[in-house]
């Protein structure tokens, strides 16, 4: 598989991305870009609270923002079991049950 001109390099299964030399998990391609891009955005939020409860050193904020990294992670594929072992189907739940998370939890 050729790197994406916009992204990083991807292994030649397209599994992983490499980023500084890591290799890291890619994104599961079969999760749609509006999705995508609504768990990456909480990602973001969930990785700028983690920054922000280390600064304050609460323990509590910090294990539930860690929590909420893990939750778009494993929505968008990159953590958990590995998106090209699970079904479509599986697939389809693993990132529509992250979003109804989100949802259900805001912005915490």
């Amino acid at each position: 598989m050729q790197p994406e001109s916009d992204g990083p390099d991807r292994t030649e299964d397209g599994r992983y991305v490499i980023i500084k030399g890591r290799r890291w998990r890619a994104t599961d391609p079969a999760v749609p870009e509006h999705a995508a891009a609504a768990l990456r955005s909480h990602l973001m939020a969930a990785r700028r609270a983690v920054r922000e409860a280390k600064r304050a050193v609460d323990d509590a904020a910090l294990r539930r923002a860690r929590d909420r990294v893990q939750r778009a992670k494993v929505a968008l594929g990159e953590r958990g079991d590995p998106w090209w072992e699970q079904s479509g189907r599986e697939r389809d739940r693993r990132w529509r049950d992250g979003l109804a998370w989100f949802d259900g939890h805001g912005e915490r």
